[in-house]
C-alpha cells in the first residue's frame, strides 16, 4: 500500500523561518489543488533556540493533527543541529527519508556526519544565497527551492504566485523579488547524492 501523505519535518533555530517555511509550503500546495497542513512546534520561544516545523501534503483531506514522528523529508535550516542529539534531526527516519541541509558541506559529508541511511542527501548554501539575494541570513525560502528540486511537489510558477500573495502585505516588492531569486537559485544549486 502506497503512503498517501507526504510528511516533512523542518529543523531550525528561532529566527531562521522554519515556521514560515512550513506554513508557506502548505499554502503553496493548497494553491496547487492539494490538501496540506503547516504548523510549528516550539520549545523555549527565543531567537536561536531549536524549533521544528511540520508540513503534510496529500491528495485527500488530512485528519491527523499531531507532530511528525516519521518524516519522509527532513529539512535542516541550521547545520549546527546536525550534531545536536537534542535536535533529533534523524529521529524517526528510515532508509527512504530525504535529507536536505543548509550547509557548505557536500552531500557526502552530510551523509557521513548523520551516520544514517537515506534515500537522498542534499546540500545547498541557503544562508549564502539569502545574503546574496535579499541581504538577510534567513535560509527558509531558499530551502523551499531545494525541496521543490528534490521532490517535484510544486512548480516554480505556483511558488512565485503564493510568495507574492503571502509576503506582499508585509514586505516590499524588492524583498519579494529577492526571495523569489533565492528560491530559484537554491533549486539550481542543490547538490545531491
Amino acid at each position: 500500500m502506497a503512503k498517501d501523505t507526504l510528511e516533512i519535518r523542518w529543523h531550525g533555530r528561532g529566527g531562521q523561518g522554519a515556521k514560515t517555511a512550513a506554513t508557506f509550503l502548505a499554502e503553496a500546495v493548497m494553491a496547487a489543488g492539494k490538501h496540506s497542513q503547516g504548523f510549528p512546534e516550539y520549545g523555549p520561544e527565543r531567537r536561536g533556540a531549536p524549533v521544528r516545523g511540520y508540513t503534510r501534503i496529500s491528495e485527500k483531506p488530512i485528519r491527523r493533527h499531531c507532530s511528525i514522528a516519521n518524516p519522509d523529508i527532513v529539512i535542516v535550516l541550521d547545520p549546527t543541529l546536525l550534531d545536536s542529539p537534542s535536535a533529533g534531526v534523524t529521529q524517526g527516519t528510515t532508509k527512504e527519508t530525504i535529507f536536505l541541509v543548509n550547509t557548505t558541506l557536500s552531500p557526502e559529508e552530510i551523509k557521513k556526519e548523520l551516520g544514517v541511511e537515506g534515500a537522498l542527501f542534499g546540500a545547498v548554501d541557503a544562508t549564502g544565497i539569502a545574503m546574496d539575494e535579499f541581504g538577510r541570513p534567513i535560509p527558509n525560502t531558499p530551502m523551499v527551492g531545494a525541496l521543490i528540486k528534490a521532490s517535484g511537489i510544486l512548480d516554480m510558477d505556483t511558488v512565485a504566485r503564493v510568495l507574492e500573495h503571502k509576503f506582499g502585505k508585509k514586505f516590499s516588492q524588492k524583498v519579494i523579488e529577492g526571495n523569489l531569486r533565492a528560491v530559484k537559485r537554491a533549486y539550481e544549486e542543490l547538490k545531491t547524492v
